[in-house]
Order: structure tokens, then C-alpha cells, then sequence
């Protein structure tokens, strides 16, 4: 009996060595991943940081440039939100089902690779 109780026990600390490895292959693949991810998405969160700044400095000139136009600096102002409002409708409505499925394609790819 004890012949088969040693015989047991290199099978039983190969498959504790081999479930130890399997968790840590599998943490390592997950911090692959998601440096990989972050890597991918941190350049465009910054180049995007900038455009927005950028934006935000022209929409307030051309309000500012409207307003004087018409007289009233609000008019300037509420002309580009009318603008802005606009567009956000017809995104919602016409690209918003386009712009989901890219963005949910584009992060199945990166995790996938």
C-alpha cells in the first residue's frame, strides 16, 4: 500500500507544479494583455486631450469672431451650440450604431492578438 502511495506522489506534485505554472501563465498573459491594451489606447487619450484643448480654443474664437458679427457676443456663442447640438443629433441617430461596432471591433482585436 505504501508502494502505491509513493508512486502517487511525483504524479500528484507534477500536477501541483503544472496548475502553479498554469495560473501564472495565465496572470502573465492577462498583464499582456492589458499592457498591450493600455499601450494601444494611452497615445490616442493624449493626442485626443490635445484636440479637445485645440477645439476649444477655435469654437471660442468663431463664437467670439459670430458675436462680434452680429452684435452680441451670447448670439456668437449660442450659434455654436446650435451647431454642436446638431451635429450630436445626427451622430446619435444616423452613426451611432457605426461608431459602436467599430469601437467594440477595435478592442476585440487588441484583445486577441
Amino acid at each position: 500500500m505504501k508502494d502505491k502511495e509513493k508512486m502517487f506522489e511525483p504524479l500528484w506534485e507534477k500536477a501541483e507544479d503544472y496548475g502553479k505554472t498554469s495560473i501564472e501563465l495565465l496572470k502573465l498573459k492577462s498583464i499582456d494583455k492589458t499592457s498591450d491594451v493600455v499601450s494601444t489606447i494611452l497615445p490616442y487619450m493624449v493626442a485626443g486631450i490635445f484636440a479637445v484643448i485645440f477645439l476649444a480654443f477655435i469654437n471660442f474664437g468663431i463664437a467670439f469672431w459670430l458675436g462680434g458679427m452680429w452684435g452680441s457676443i451670447s448670439l456668437g456663442f449660442f450659434a455654436v451650440a446650435a451647431f454642436y447640438g446638431l451635429c450630436g443629433i445626427i451622430i446619435h441617430y444616423i452613426l451611432h450604431d457605426n461608431i459602436k461596432e467599430r469601437v467594440r471591433n477595435t478592442i476585440i482585436n487588441l484583445l486577441q492578438k
